[in-house]
């Protein structure tokens, strides 16, 4: 399913929106949506908090923004998120924890996106007021990006969420991906959701929609997200042109999840015996891979890769992620391969 010929895995972020979606965008009933008036939006919010149980939600441009929104309303200024080191909210959303939040980011280290809970307990702020911040919030991801589409389970989730009841912390969840998670686990997302006082999912990655995401929480919660949104100017009017396409994809595109994660585990597989290279399929949990290169840069080998029409994305000099979505389809995945063993070879 390459487009104009190439097979891009780059990210899942790339995807095409599809035909009922470009359809329903030109269909699209809209109004203006800062007054609250356009009624697929409003249909669009409604939905989401819905699958993800919570009492309400609002339409942001992007997954950055949402999770901006819940730093600045749970955290707020000179106080404390505890976060894991390598995660999206700190290390890949231009510094908003502390440009615009005014937050104070403790990082620590986790396994494979699970900070040692006893860890986190040790580092929350009960004491010393004159002279610490206080811990606010704790914030997860789930599925982790840095690590490889890690999923957090739920017991983990659980037990977090009881920490944060103990300490009367906001839990908030980065969840770009929670609905690969959610398939990962093959549980229903509410699962993952009820623990969390607010999260943040994308419908622009793994659902295909062209545009947005979502943050959701309580009624009170995202009253005060629409004045943030507001501020950081993201009122977009007659949005109801986009929130079309994420309607269809809250309908229509979770059911495919788990053709992404099956794509990525079957490239792995095919390439796990390259000694040029590193990479685990066991931990090819959802739609992403990790490959750590022996032999040459990053740079080298995406260009090798590149040259044969496949695109994918260097995290470091000697690390490659490689993301499958809806536009990668079986035979994309034998290309990658043969170009993956020609490049190394």
């Amino acid at each position: 399913m390459s487009y104009k010929g190439i097979a891009d895995f780059r990210s899942d972020t790339v995807t095409r929106p599809s035909e009922e979606m470009r359809q329903a965008m030109y269909n699209a009933e809209v109004g203006d949506d800062v007054f609250a008036d356009d009624p697929t939006v409003n249909k669009l919010e409604e939905l989401a908090a819905e699958k993800v149980g919570k009492e309400a939600a609002i339409f942001v441009p992007s997954g950055t923004m949402g999770n901006t929104i819940a730093m600045v309303l749970e955290v707020g200024e000179g106080k404390e998120v505890i976060l894991e080191e390598n995660c999206h909210i700190l290390n890949f959303e231009a510094g908003n924890i502390s440009r615009i939040a005014h937050a104070v980011p403790r990082a620590m280290p986790s396994d494979r996106g699970k900070i040692p809970l006893d860890l986190i307990e040790k580092n929350i702020h009960t004491t010393l007021r004159d002279h610490m911040p206080t811990t606010r919030a704790i914030a997860l991801e789930n599925t982790h990006n840095t690590w490889g589409g890690a999923v957090i389970g739920l017991d983990y989730i659980e037990k977090a969420a009881a920490l944060s009841r103990k300490y009367n912390l906001y839990l908030h969840l980065d969840g770009a991906r929670i609905f690969n998670a959610a398939a990962a686990l093959q549980v229903d997302v509410k699962e993952i959701s009820k623990h969390f006082d607010s999260l943040m999912f994308c419908l622009s990655k793994g659902l295909s929609a062209p545009v947005g995401s979502m943050l959701a929480g309580t009624k009170e919660f995202i009253k005060e997200a629409r004045f943030v949104r507001k501020y950081l100017g993201g009122g977009m009017r007659q949005a109801g042109v986009i929130a079309a396409a994420g309607i269809v994809a809250l309908e229509k595109m979770i059911h495919r999840l788990q053709d992404d994660h099956r794509r990525a585990k079957l490239l792995a597989e095919k390439i796990a015996d390259l000694k040029e290279l590193r990479v685990n399929p066991q931990e090819v949990e959802t739609n992403m891979i990790m490959l750590t290169l022996n032999t040459m840069t990053a740079d080298l080998f995406l260009k090798k890769l590149a040259a044969q029409n496949v695109l994918a994305l260097p995290f470091n000099t000697k690390t490659v992620r490689i993301v499958t979505h809806k536009d990668i389809d079986d035979n994309d995945i034998e290309r990658a391969v043969k170009a993956i063993r020609e490049a190394v070879g």
